[in-house]
């Protein structure tokens, strides 16, 4: 359970970076930096773009590591990246006085540098659960652990961030100073994580064997029909989550009138979210991940679909949204259990055992999200006519509004229908390749070395 609960710690840190920057960078860019709308859609649209290829090459590189020590294979990487990662997360948030073009390019070129560095961060902490345990029950606990912790991060940002950045009377002070303690904390969380977990499965690595090329890897990705479904379901519930998260501060400020209000929304909101998530290991046991995944998924794209459709007021979004949120909150939490399924699939379907590779794909598919919500959300803005920190016209509030509620309701709704026709690998299908893997097999009565011996 130490290693578990020290697992979930990598999350926490994760969300003091990544979803810092999903939920307030657009809000620092158009406002604090003074760059239009439009011209953030294309930063973020392109920089997500280019971050999505950078995941296979960190992929490639970790699992290309061949002298391995005592401390693993993906734990030290892990380490290092997440400290060059809180050094880059200050730095995106930090805007000098150039001219608007050198701040555009300022923009591209620090993003573009956290996105390379997050990809080396990420991919060996969503690898680093396959080789914890092959138990389903502990890959739903480390699932759970994993996503309270990003959620927990999110709660305590989306309190906290607002009123610091708000103590000082210039904006971009604030931003920056913001920045700084969420970034330490991200740090120290991921050393909490690095301390506290071990690689405990042992996974047969030949030393001496040639590195796989591109042919192999497309083997790797595209015959694993599981991650091929992952992939579909988590550009709907990635981009849906983090347009709500990068809206809410906008409709805080303009759909309600007043900015205060955001951490109270998303105390509500993302608290209630975390009893959710602590309910996963209890659902997925009595009625499995898939099952209750499709739950989550009816009741998110419900709540989202009904807050759309009701009149603005404070207390109706409140309770909806956050309803929207929590069943949201659950199938996020269980697709990391999902990713090391599949990466055990693929090694049992192919013979090859790939973690990095593997989560790199999935991982692309999340940066494809990305940036398809920072285009929803960029994108409304711009095309409603959005002007900074001025009064908005009724067709950006209901541009708004409808990339908070209805954008999310309908992409709930495609990636309910993905995983029910597309997603196949039930727990009990899993729990025989798990068996299969621990003696040496592999599909088609392929036997692996434990047997040889």
């Amino acid at each position: 359970m130490r290693q578990k609960i020290a697992y979930g710690f990598g999350d926490f840190g994760n969300g003091f970076m990544f979803d810092l920057g999903q939920a307030y960078l657009t809000k620092f860019f158009t406002d604090a930096a003074g760059i239009a709308a439009g011209a953030v859609a294309g930063i973020f649209g392109f920089t997500k773009i280019f971050d999505a290829f950078m995941d296979p090459i960190a992929g490639t590189f970790i699992d290309n590591r061949k002298h391995i020590g005592r401390r693993g294979k993906f734990r030290p990487v892990m380490l290092i990246s997440a400290i060059l990662l809180g050094v880059m997360t200050v730095v995106t948030f930090t805007m000098p006085n150039f001219s608007m073009t050198g701040r555009i390019i300022w923009a591209y070129g620090t993003y573009m540098t956290w996105g390379l560095i997050y990809s080396f961060t990420n991919d060996p902490y969503g690898s680093l659960a396959s080789v914890m345990s092959r138990n389903v029950e502990d890959r739903s606990t480390m699932a759970t652990t994993r996503q309270i912790g990003s959620v927990g991060a999110q709660f305590i940002t989306g309190i906290a961030f607002i009123p610091i950045m708000t103590m000082f009377s210039n904006e971009r002070t604030g931003y920056f100073v913001a920045a700084v303690i969420m970034a330490i904390i991200g740090i120290v969380s991921f050393i909490i994580c690095y301390l506290g977990t071990k690689e405990n499965v042992k996974v047969h690595r030949d030393t001496h064997a040639k590195k796989e090329g591109f042919k192999d890897y497309l083997k790797v990705i595209f015959t694993n029909g599981p991650l091929f479904a992952l992939i579909l379901m988590t550009l709907f519930t990635i981009s849906a989550m983090n347009t709500n998260n990068q809206m809410m501060v906008y409709f805080c400020q303009y759909n309600l009138g007043n900015i205060a209000l955001q951490p109270l929304v998303n105390g509500i909101m993302m608290g209630t979210s975390i009893i959710g998530v602590f309910m996963i290991p209890f659902l997925t046991k009595h009625f499995g991940k898939k099952r209750t995944a499709m739950a989550g998924f009816i009741v998110g794209a419900s709540a989202n679909l009904i807050n759309f459709i009701l009149p603005t007021n404070l207390w109706t979004f409140i309770l909806f949204v956050t309803i929207g949120y929590t069943g949201l909150a659950i199938p996020n939490g269980i697709t990391w259990a999902f990713v090391s399924d599949v990466i055990d699939y693929g090694e049992w379907h192919t013979g090859m055992r790939k973690e990095a590779i593997t989560y790199a794909a999935f991982n692309f598919s999340r940066k494809i999200a990305q940036s398809l919500a920072a285009l929803v959300s960029a994108g409304v803005l711009a095309v409603t006519g959005y002007v900074a920190n001025k009064q908005q016209s009724p067709d950006t509030l209901r541009g708004i509004k409808g990339a908070m509620t209805l954008y999310p309701g309908v992409a709930l709704v495609l990636a309910m229908i993905i995983v029910g026709l597309l997603y196949k690998l039930s727990d009990t299908r899993y729990r025989k390749i798990a068996t299969d893997l621990d003696h040496g097999k592999w599909e088609k009565g392929q036997i692996g070395d434990n047997d040889v011996k």
